[in-house]
């Protein structure tokens, strides 16, 4: 029982984790295009400015690993690149 009760505990909270992950993701991605800034250093910079966005909003608590975060949100850089690159293809 105690072991059940821990794993639905770890699902919800990586539940919650992914919804705030992709929230980032999405705000990351809006700036991006607003600033027209669109390489792989204004993606990171635009990542640790929403995690402190979120941090001051009261949507990530000291339990966030914002490096966790940060890092998960890395692992797709190349995903985020052809997104864009493809979306500029279109506008062309």
């Amino acid at each position: 029982m105690i072991i059940t009760t821990k794993l639905i505990l770890t699902q919800e909270t990586e539940n919650v984790m992914d919804e705030i992950i992709s929230e980032i993701l999405d705000t990351v991605k809006l700036k991006m295009e607003e600033q027209g800034a669109f390489d792989r250093d204004a993606y990171e910079e635009f990542i640790e400015e929403t995690i402190q966005d979120f941090r001051e909003y009261g949507k990530l608590t000291d339990e966030d690993s914002d490096e966790y975060i940060k890092d998960e949100l890395m692992k797709i850089w190349e995903d985020i690149e052809n997104e864009f690159a493809e979306k500029r293809k279109r506008n062309e």
